[in-house]
């Protein structure tokens, strides 16, 4: 016997029976951008890999040890995207979006890391991400942060969700509280572990965000960075605070949220919940306002965010916020013996032409009738339209219900459309 194929380690099957939290929590995002006038783009999955590594930076994790990169047949190397923001960019630049203009778009598909798969956190995951450019000030901050709590409101998980917000300040100000955060480090290196001793000279800032206690405990001395920020970071940052202030929604500062990427500045921010144990961030993102211009287009101001699919729907899941699922049918079509199939499967299609919101189910594979009716029962179906062979002659139909008390009745196949009608269905 030949050995079973299984899926990628980290890669997962999203099966029948999950897939309805992954559509609800799609068609609360989609209305909800709709709700804000953003638009779609559809991005590839896979692009030079010399674009992650101008825009993510390549000494980040993510670069050095996470991507999906190989060289296809003509010498390239190329990588499976790993997060989308690098990807919209470049198709903004590349297709006249940008420059002198506003844009507010969002996007959603598969993003690949090379990283040790655990719950919610897999190796193909899913990602819904949204970036708006040509806005500078901090209102357009303010309303990414409102449709993501608008978001929770929707998927009725607000309770368990906490807004986190820092400012990175520019990247002069970021590079002066760096080299005094580098020399904080050096003199305590002795308590550091492993991985900060190598971050404190790669991307020393990420130190900061370290799950380590004893190195939690050392920062509580270490330098602050909005002790470095001049006053247009500072306006920036109290103008956000008092817009969601006045909003309604409420945040804390956490000086040490940094995010994993290096194109940031000024306002970051993470929606975190203890719900889902040792992963609690569901949403996070910020401003970059370098980015288009480091990766080779025109100076342009830019905020986004991302949420991985998988944590979000693991979260309802976890706080039984999944819906619950319709019936797979209204009608189940039963056929009794092999002529009456023509007309049985005629039949499903006028109902479908005539009633286009009605779910019809029409029975394949034969069968005798006990089974036919046990697969309608299971189908949620609320009748069974049954057709013999002295039906399909008479052109008539029988309608057997399901669910209630209405009994079972012939009539003229004509007649059916406005029977259903009729009888709510």
């Amino acid at each position: 016997m030949a050995k079973q194929i299984q899926a990628i380690r980290g890669m997962n099957d999203c099966l029948p029976e999950q897939t309805p939290a992954w559509q609800q929590a799609e068609a609360v995002l989609r209305n909800t951008m709709s709700a804000y006038g953003y638009s779609e783009i559809r991005l590839p999955i896979m692009e030079v890999t010399g674009l992650f590594q101008r825009a993510i930076g390549e000494v980040t994790d993510v670069v050095e040890k996470e991507m999906y990169t190989f060289e296809d047949r003509s010498g390239d190397s190329l990588t499976l995207r790993p997060e989308g923001t690098a990807g919209c960019v470049r198709a903004g630049i590349e297709h006249g979006l940008l420059y002198n203009q506003e844009r507010r778009m969002w996007y959603m598909g598969p993003m690949f890391r090379y990283e040790r798969p655990q719950k919610g956190r897999y190796r193909q995951f899913h990602q819904f991400g949204v970036e708006v450019f040509g806005l500078h000030g901090p209102d357009i901050d303010a309303e990414l942060i409102m449709l993501t709590a608008r978001f929770w409101k929707a998927l009725g998980v607000t309770e368990h969700l906490t807004l986190q917000l820092n400012s990175l300040g520019q990247p002069e100000e970021r590079a002066q509280y760096r080299q005094a955060l580098v020399d904080f480090l050096q003199q305590h290196e002795d308590r550091l572990d492993e991985d900060c001793r190598r971050r404190m000279h790669t991307n020393p800032l990420r130190v900061l965000d370290s799950k380590n206690p004893e190195v939690q405990a050392l920062l509580a001395d270490a330098p602050v960075l909005s002790d470095y920020f001049g006053e247009d970071t500072k306006a920036h940052f109290d103008g956000l605070q008092a817009l969601l202030s006045a909003a309604g929604i409420g945040f804390e500062i956490n000086p040490r949220l940094v995010r994993g990427l290096d194109y940031y500045n000024l306002t970051v921010f993470e929606w975190v919940t203890e719900s889902l144990g040792a992963q609690g961030t569901v949403c996070g993102g910020g401003r970059y306002d370098g980015l288009v211009e480091q990766l080779g287009g025109q100076a342009t101001p830019a905020v986004g965010f991302a949420m991985g699919m998988e944590r979000l729907v693991l979260l309802l899941e976890t706080l039984n916020r999944v819906a619950e699922q319709p019936a797979q049918a209204d009608v189940y079509v039963a056929m009794m013996g092999d002529s009456t199939r023509v007309a049985g499967l005629a039949l499903a299609e006028r109902l479908r032409d005539e009633r286009p919101g009605l779910r019809v189910m029409s029975h394949c594979g034969g069968g005798n009738f006990k089974k036919q009716l046990k697969r309608a029962d299971k189908s949620g179906a609320v009748v069974a339209l049954i057709l013999g062979e002295d039906e399909v002659a008479q052109g008539q139909v029988t309608v057997k219900f399901l669910r209630g008390q209405a009994e079972q009745q012939t009539l003229a196949q004509s007649e059916l459309v406005e029977h259903l009608e009729q009888k709510g269905i």
